[in-house]
């Protein structure tokens, strides 16, 4: 079946960091712009941080530049949302996405702010609290 699923998220402390694996089947991710997403209850959904396939060209919402990368295994169709020096702003429910691109011109930005995307995962909660 056509899924994204997620796994990692967790309890971490102040500081701490964690790595969140979103794996695909029924699709290869390679072909796919990648968003990561997070949302806490009451709030609006927040996109975090984005890549645009082809040229990998990524956008990073600016509360997590130089904190959070994304990293990729094509062997295993997985992706990864590398998690460092978290925050408790950080606590959330986090959730990966994959969009077949229809358009060159649209900037990863714009899809990042966006929420049309093809296909979610679950969401994972992150919880950083000492």
């Amino acid at each position: 079946q056509v899924q994204l699923v997620e796994s990692g998220g967790g309890l971490v402390q102040p500081g701490g960091s964690l790595r969140l694996s979103c794996a695909a089947s029924g699709f290869t991710l390679d072909y796919y712009d990648i968003g990561w997403f997070r949302q806490v209850p009451g709030k609006e959904r927040e996109g975090v941080l984005c890549r645009k396939s082809g040229d990998g060209s990524t956008y990073y919402a600016d509360s997590v530049k130089g904190r959070f990368t994304i990293s990729g295994d094509s062997t295993k169709n997985t992706v990864y949302l590398q998690m460092n020096s978290l925050k408790p702003e950080d606590t959330a429910v986090y959730y990966c996405a994959a969009y077949r691109r229809r358009s060159i011109v649209t900037t990863i930005q714009a899809m990042c702010a966006r929420f049309s995307w093809d296909y979610w995962g679950q969401g994972t909660q992150v919880t950083v609290s000492s």
